[in-house]
């Protein structure tokens, strides 16, 4: 863990932008470590995994969830994540909102849109988002909470076409908020950009960024 590279990035970050450590596949003394430089935010990608490092940490860690989330997986999460920062479809807000009544608990959510060029990435576009924030099906949600819009932008070093993206993204972010959430003065997120392309991303009005590497070191893919 690079505490010199965290502490630097929280000094340098406007107040307006949330640090999300990604710690997907990191083991808890890795993610303590940054806990006890003042780090609170995590995010993870497996439900269980995530279930299991809530119950072995410091209960005041704000847990967010940011990888693709399949329906029989919500129930692990539902108890106390604090954002989930992935959702695709109708169908999965449906069950987001059935596990939260059962916790008796509301779940902020962030849409998200697919705005990179690979093919392999989840997301909604907008004509699909507005179809679900226009259904009656969605109206009757009472236990989910959209406060805010995701992306990833695609893995390029073509800094241009990354800015496009992002801007991109924060134009579906104000065109929601005027055409659903005008008056949501809690719809004010836009999580986007990662280790390399997070300044990028808070010049285009990014609100939560995602770093992982640069603070944890390269992620371990042996580890599913």
């Amino acid at each position: 863990m690079n505490s010199e590279y965290l502490l630097k990035l929280r000094a340098e970050l406007p107040s307006n932008v949330k640090l999300l450590a990604v710690s997907k596949t990191k083991p808890n003394e890795d993610i303590l470590a940054a806990y006890n430089l003042g780090q609170r935010a995590f995010g993870e990608n497996k439900p269980q995994e995530l279930r299991q490092k809530h119950d072995e940490l410091p209960t005041d860690i704000e847990w967010h969830f940011i990888g693709h989330l399949q329906t029989n997986k919500v129930k692990y999460i539902a108890p106390f994540v604090s954002l989930i920062h992935s959702i695709d479809s109708l169908e999965v807000l449906q069950v987001i909102n059935k596990e939260a009544a059962k916790n008796n608990r509301v779940i902020n959510c962030l849409l998200q849109f697919h705005i990179a060029t690979e093919l392999s990435k989840f997301g909604l576009t907008e004509d699909e988002a507005y179809a679900i924030l226009k259904s009656e099906e969605f109206a009757q949600l009472q236990n989910v909470n959209i406060v805010g819009v995701m992306g990833i932008g695609s893995f390029t070093d073509n800094k241009q076409q990354t800015e496009q993206e992002f801007a991109h993204l924060q134009s579906i972010f104000n065109n929601l908020k005027r055409d659903f959430f005008s008056t949501k003065d809690d719809f004010c997120e836009l999580s986007m950009g990662m280790s390399g392309d997070y300044q990028l991303a808070i010049a285009k009005g990014s609100t939560i960024v995602r770093i992982g590497s640069s603070i944890f070191g390269e992620r371990d893919y042996s580890k599913k």
